[in-house]
């Protein structure tokens, strides 16, 4: 089973954490840990710059993290016997692109299928994300070449 703490801890680094509304490089309203502003949240339709409390912002990370492992038992039917190590990155992809853009990494989902973590770090690096997000990807890319 992964470690909750350790992926929260990642995720704070390669999120950041704002306690306020912000536009993420995208240009959609965000605050916390990531958590895309959605209709259903009070915050919806605040300005940019509006405050969000520190109890707020982890009460939605705390929810969003729920939902990206279920995602990820969505995307991948054997997530529970997966190696802890494995688990806790793809959370972590999971949480960063989503069960829609992580699903068209088939040859990655083939290789870790194998339990071929080189070919599954192959390719992680051979893809739009890894480009995008910098020393995260990097980070990832290295923990999977090192889980088996």
């Amino acid at each position: 089973m992964y470690d909750k703490q350790k992926v929260i801890d990642q995720l704070k680094i390669d999120e950041g954490i704002v306690y306020e509304i912000y536009k993420d490089h995208l240009g959609y309203p965000t605050f916390g840990i990531g958590h895309l502003v959605l209709e259903s949240d009070p915050e919806f339709g605040q300005d940019v710059g509006v405050p969000v409390s520190e109890e707020r912002c982890l009460e939605v990370f705390d929810h969003d993290l729920e939902v990206t492992v279920n995602e990820c038992k969505v995307l991948f039917s054997d997530f529970d016997e997966k190696l802890d190590e494995v688990q806790e990155i793809l959370i972590n992809m999971m949480f960063n692109m989503g069960r829609t853009r992580l699903s068209k990494f088939k040859k990655f989902i083939g290789a870790l299928d194998e339990k071929n973590y080189d070919e599954a770090a192959n390719q992680m690096m051979d893809s739009k994300w890894y480009n995008q997000v910098g020393k995260r990807s990097e980070r990832l890319v290295e923990r999977m070449r090192n889980a088996g």
